[in-house]
């Protein structure tokens, strides 16, 4: 079975309104949710969404023999991931101290509980949940026609920490500043939900379907220089 776009399902994620999402903004393309690893690697793109505990995402990730299909696809093709479908591709995370995929270097850690105030000194809740500012740090072509600041919908109790500056393309703040948003060659993935962030999630989900990694993006200075 071939396919345009692939949402991987190992159970753990909002795979509908991903699907939908995707489905509005590519009217023409074929979307399956799939957990077959040859339907992931024969698809164009795929989308790696998640949510729930580190521990048993990755569980379920090897449970259905998909851990060598996210990895290749994250290598290959087009790939966005989306809350933990992101924090999954580093190396370690706090929540259950789960060893993840390691694809990219780094770890997920909570939110620290003696830093969760505002500034008048007021509790912050955790998760960090609701809408919040994005603020762009590369000129992504998935960040096409999205205001910087644009806000995004957010439900998470961790972080990423990337060891690598370098791929860091967004950040937000709770109640400091933290990564919300990685790319690196052919992958892209966010922390928040662009399925439930209305114009700017649908305008990040059309990018990415549009998305064509390749020779002119390789011309993009990574530090911040406009694409070439």
């Amino acid at each position: 079975m071939s396919v345009d776009i692939a949402v991987i399902d190992y159970g753990m994620g909002n795979l509908r309104s991903v699907s939908k999402a995707i489905e509005h903004v590519a009217p023409a393309a074929t979307v399956a949710v799939t957990s077959d690893p040859a339907v992931i690697a024969a698809a164009g793109r795929v989308v790696f969404p998640g949510q729930g505990a580190a521990r048993d995402c990755m569980r379920e990730i090897d449970a259905r023999g998909l851990r060598q299909a996210i990895v290749d696809a994250a290598r290959s093709k087009p790939f966005l991931g989306i809350c933990m479908g992101m924090q999954v591709l580093f190396e370690h995370s706090e929540e259950g101290d789960t060893a993840c995929l390691g694809i990219l270097p780094g770890s997920v850690q909570r939110f620290p509980h003696e830093a969760m105030h505002d500034g008048r000194g007021n509790k912050l809740k955790v998760p960090h949940m609701g809408w919040n500012n994005v603020h762009q740090v590369v000129p992504h072509p998935l960040w096409a026609g999205i205001e910087e600041g644009a806000r995004f919908y957010f439900v998470h109790s961790y972080f990423v920490q990337p060891a690598s500056p370098e791929v860091i393309a967004g950040f937000s703040h709770y109640p400091f500043p933290f990564t919300c948003a990685v790319a690196s060659a052919n992958m892209f993935a966010v922390q928040f939900h662009p399925e439930k962030s209305q114009n700017a999630g649908l305008t990040l989900l059309g990018n990415f379907v549009t998305w064509n990694p390749g020779a002119s993006e390789t011309a993009c200075d990574m530090s911040g220089a406009a694409c070439a």
